[in-house]
């Protein structure tokens, strides 16, 4: 084994804004994603709302240059300390774009509220700026500094002259050796000055495009109740009833919710905390969703409107809503949580319960405006009659792919000959070539094998009915014979154990995912039950030279060329491999036993990418044989962490994932 180097003089220390450079990942959304970029443009913008909100600037103006490669956003606010800072001996302006948590905002002192809270937005997009010139306008004079990658590219010139005004602007051009691409989309900022514009009720924000030579001013009195009429046209929705509705308050926390039902199927949050769009939602939106439903509930039960037979779930209160939640949270009071730089969700619990306070007053809205709540109640009504019909549907559609006889079983399954369930097994295989092999391997006594064409649907995404459809899914389910979701009856199951047995590779660990995906949404007893298993075939085969064979990797016992045996007594004498072969189920196992073991630097050493590689021998011997095989048992000790992990994993929001890549970059092993 190779002797260990690492000592203390390994240890590297990131200094300034390096880690930004080495890890941009960690403090915006990825630089190959049109996200990331144009996460830049916001970390710069919301400093200026900031200014707004606290009613120190009244005009932002963004201008997008006429390569489309940069971005000047400006505003006549205070403008950035330009003094040096006490401790430091540098100017406030140099830390704070040069320095990571440097900022105002730290306290209530000079910002009440604002949406910038760890003090990195703009010394990030100076780290990931080829180039970025601040100028800023204070007590009569004008400031200029450059910057280049993060580090100061010149000394702070002041203007010999007086000037008038104050504010501050930033011109900056992202770094091509970072993103992929740096070009930006008018539309995207185009979009989010006009969201900022609907949030700050009285704020002028101006987007220049050179390009197309336009300028557009944004400017709404009405604020929010402006931006959902503009979602309900953008979206071609019209609302139920005479009006929607508008709730505020501010006690504590000054909370806006602008609502309305409406004709669609769905239902559509937008939600924002100090001006900052949360996408993934948190304990604002959260708080805002429950209060509705409780105050709907109300209604409907002190009125008696719900008709005999009839069940309203949450789902059927919320669907068709369009809803906007603003939010700010004053410094003084609150310490804004956000789930990362990038702030896609608030996580401060206390805010729940104040949202939810807001929205009692709506029970007293609907009894001022009967018939708004009339048109309101009956639509619910009619949702949850609808999702009702819709659930029995699915139950038939189930009960029409629960078998438990043979006659209907799928063709490609090779049973087993036993109908004693505790001693069946059966495999579910990817494609007819591993298929091949394991039918060929098995005991048919007491192995069934099942292969699968491709990759099987996405049960996280996908609904009951386009699962219930789905042919490979059908094909397992009638393999069963024990049903599924509420109909599954383990009494019926016709095998002991169900064993994933995919490919050792990246792509067999994603059909194995969506398997279990499948099995933990429709068939969760099947685990609850102790059936469900995953088998482990080895990725390497390692033959020492004077043991091996010239067959697919497989090593015949010394002396023994009997043909295999149709009887299950006499197959693991007839398809036992080499004792000298070792089986190696990962890379860094193979690496381990090589440098253990100088005596195998003459092995074969054979890599079974897939099961259709191996020989019905070597599958039996490594893969199938009870005596020898390696079984992983599938179970779900913590079942709302579990499905939390697979819609993170499966599920149609790809921020988690993304995240978890980025975190994991450096540990992943990639099948190439």
């Amino acid at each position: 084994m190779a002797k260990e180097s690492y000592s203390a003089k390994d240890i590297e220390i990131l200094e300034g804004l390096e880690p930004v450079r080495e890890r941009p990942g960690m403090y915006i959304a990825g630089t190959d994603t049109p996200a990331g970029l144009h996460q830049l443009v916001f970390e710069i913008l919301d400093n200026s709302v900031d200014e707004a909100m606290n009613g120190h600037a009244s005009l932002i103006t963004v201008t997008l240059h006429e390569d489309r490669e940069s971005v000047t956003v400006s505003d006549n606010g205070r403008g950035i300390p330009v003094e040096k800072h006490p401790k430091h001996k540098k100017s406030a302006l140099e830390l704070i774009l040069t320095t990571l948590h440097a900022g105002g905002k730290f306290s209530a002192k000079n910002y009440q509220t604002s949406g910038g809270l760890h003090g990195v937005g703009s010394s990030v997009v100076n780290a990931l700026s080829e180039e970025l010139i601040a100028t800023v306008k204070r007590g009569g004079k004008e400031y200029t500094q450059s910057f280049a990658r993060g580090k100061v590219d010149s000394k702070m010139k002041t203007s010999r002259g007086s000037v008038r005004g104050t504010g501050t602007t930033i011109f900056f051009r992202p770094d091509p050796k970072i993103f992929s691409s740096i070009t930006f989309s008018p539309e995207i900022i185009r979009t989010s000055i006009q969201t900022k514009a609907y949030l700050n009720p009285g704020l002028r924000l101006q987007f220049i495009d050179e390009a197309a030579e336009t300028k557009e001013e944004f400017h709404y009195e009405d604020g929010i109740r402006a931006y959902l009429q503009q979602i309900l046209d953008e979206k071609k929705l019209n609302i139920i009833g005479e009006e929607g509705f508008y709730l505020e308050r501010e006690e504590g926390a000054k909370v806006q919710i602008a609502f309305a039902w409406t004709d669609s199927r769905t239902e559509i949050f937008r939600s924002y905390v100090n001006g900052i769009y949360t996408d993934d939602g948190g304990s604002h939106e959260n708080g805002a969703k429950s209060g509705i439903v409780r105050a709907v509930r109300n209604y409907i039960n002190v009125h008696n409107l719900l008709p005999k037979g009839v069940k309203i779930s949450a789902e059927d209160i919320r669907e068709g809503i369009a809803c906007v939640v603003a939010v700010m949270l004053p410094a003084g009071k609150f310490k804004a949580q956000f789930q990362g730089q990038t702030k896609s969700r608030l996580n401060n619990p206390e805010v729940a319960p104040i949202v939810e306070s807001v929205v009692k007053s709506l029970e007293q809205d609907l009894n001022e405006n009967p018939s708004t709540a009339k048109a309101v109640v009956d639509r619910i009504v009619l949702a949850a009659k609808a999702r009702a019909a819709s659930r029995e549907a699915a139950k038939k559609v189930t009960r029409k792919l629960s078998v438990s006889h043979r006659l209907t079983l799928p063709g490609k399954l090779a049973d087993c000959s036993s109908t004693n369930q505790a001693e069946g097994e059966l495999f579910i295989v990817e494609g007819d070539s591993a298929g091949g092999s394991a039918k060929q391997g098995r005991d048919r006594h007491c192995q069934a094998v099942l292969p699968l064409r491709g990759k099987v649907l996405n049960a996280i995404t996908s609904s009951k009915k386009k699962v219930a459809e789905n042919k490979e899914i059908s094909n397992i389910v009638s393999a069963l014979g024990c049903g599924l979701g509420d109909s599954f009856d383990d009494k019926k199951l016709r095998y002991g154990k169900v064993i994933i047995l995919t490919d050792a590779d990246a792509d067999g660990m994603h059909i194995s995912t969506l398997l279990l995906a499948f099995f933990f949404t429709h068939m969760r007893a099947l685990i609850e039950g102790g059936y469900l298993y995953l088998g482990k075939p080895p990725l390497y085969g390692v033959f020492p030279s004077k043991r091996g064979s010239k067959s697919n990797g497989t090593a015949k016992s010394a002396g023994t060329k009997a043909k295999r045996s149709k009887k299950a007594s006499k197959r693991k004498e007839a398809k036992q491999s080499s004792p000298d072969a070792i089986w190696l189920y990962s890379d860094d196992e193979l690496a381990t036993e090589l440098a253990n073991d100088s005596s195998l630097a003459s092995a074969r050493i054979v890599r079974y990418k897939g099961l259709g590689e191996m020989n019905p021998d070597t599958l039996w011997d490594t893969t199938l044989n009870p005596e020898t095989r390696t079984l992983l048992k599938v179970v779900a000790e913590d079942e709302a962490a579990a499905g939390e992990g697979l819609k993170a994993l499966m599920g149609s929001d790809s921020s988690t994932r993304y995240d978890l890549i980025v975190s994991s970059a450096g540990s992943l092993e990639l099948d190439l």
